[in-house]
């Protein structure tokens, strides 16, 4: 053997040994990538994703995708190698960890939460878009969920109508966190709740939070709505968050309205929406970019508190065009889709 080849040899081998030793090492980070979109106007596994019964529908035209990111499962670790790949990916990123998940998250914690987090958006979205419609929904709060073996645990059910506490009324699920946190540990709240048409008055004595000590029942409250049309939304179950809210609401408004808002356009987006239809913010704006344009979107609807993040994205020609409301987006599709582009704002994106 000539000494350049033992020389290669040795180097070689110290490569080997050296990637070896970096996939042992796991870093506490996990990796953003661009993840599948679904076009929210079309179907899935052979129904339409949006079902509605109670008010007419009308035919719709193109594409109106979702957009999602893939993320490190909780239950796996990022090796070094792994980080480095997507460090060198103009399409994905590098995350701290805790930012995603915090400490102790288990995969099926992260899969639940993520999935009441759908189920909200999904029926923030319903509101929106039949608010925009002209639909008066008014709002209540209602029990969502009860803590097993907390002081609520056998009182409160889930769905209880929360009237009021302690002889105030009650607006927004804020009102109620608030009312029983003015409590010292021990103290008894009082509450009155609506349940099958009655009302009924219950005293909860409060515990001491296990974290910061403040006074609780155990029951989260939330948004309960009454709306006056069906409306179902089927997508793939392994996609959640509240992310594709803004989306929902644009899915069903077109849907519920003549014409055909797309006019066969394709066009993507993302963004959390509140009832009131104001589009916040989201995680993995970049990768939700560069997800739509290999989709070939043509436009992509971003919310205006992203916009600065969206610097760096994939967007090839896609318009990316910042929202602050559902009617931002409605407006925006219909120039986009009548040529009028010149007024558009832009997200700065290479």
């Amino acid at each position: 053997m000539t000494r350049r080849s033992a020389t290669l040899a040795v180097a070689g081998a110290l490569i080997v040994a050296l990637v070896a030793v970096a996939s042992l090492f796991h870093l506490p980070y996990v990796v953003y990538s661009p993840g599948p979109v679904e076009d929210t106007l079309g179907e899935w596994n052979g129904q339409e994703v949006i079902r509605i019964d109670g008010a007419e529908t009308y035919p719709t035209d193109g594409v109106l995708d979702l957009t999602t990111v893939g993320v490190t499962s909780a239950d796996a670790d990022l090796d070094l190698l792994t980080a480095l790949r997507a460090w060198l990916d103009p399409d994905r990123a590098v995350v701290p960890r805790e930012l995603v998940y915090p400490e102790g998250t288990t995969a099926e914690q992260s899969r639940q939460q993520n999935a009441a987090m759908l189920a909200n958006s999904q029926q923030n979205a319903e509101v929106a878009a039949l608010r925009k419609l002209g639909y008066d929904i008014p709002q209540t709060v209602v029990v969502d969920a009860v803590v097993e073996d907390a002081p609520a645990d056998g009182v409160l059910e889930p769905g209880d109508v929360v009237v009021s506490v302690d002889g105030t009324a009650i607006a927004t699920p804020e009102d109620v966190v608030a009312a029983v946190t003015a409590h010292e540990p021990g103290e008894t709240v009082t509450f009155v709740v609506e349940r099958d048409g009655e009302q009924l008055t219950e005293d909860i004595q409060t515990i001491a939070a296990e974290d910061d000590g403040r006074a609780l029942v155990g029951f989260s409250p939330t948004l309960g709505f009454d709306l006056p049309v069906d409306i179902e939304i089927g997508i793939d179950e392994r996609i959640g968050g509240p992310s594709a809210g803004m989306i929902f609401a644009v899915a069903i408004y077109d849907t519920l309205t003549p014409g055909a808002l797309l006019d066969g356009t394709h066009v993507a987006g993302t963004g959390e929406i509140s009832p009131d239809g104001a589009v916040g913010a989201i995680g993995g704006i970049q990768q939700k970019i560069a997800a739509a344009n290999h989709d070939g979107a043509e436009l992509f609807l971003a919310p205006a508190s992203n916009c600065d993040e969206a610097v760096g994205g994939n967007n090839g020609d896609m318009h990316v065009v910042p929202i602050e409301t559902l009617d931002d987006a409605v407006s925006t599709i219909e120039a986009f889709v009548a040529g009028d582009t010149d007024d558009l704002p832009t997200c700065p994106a290479t």
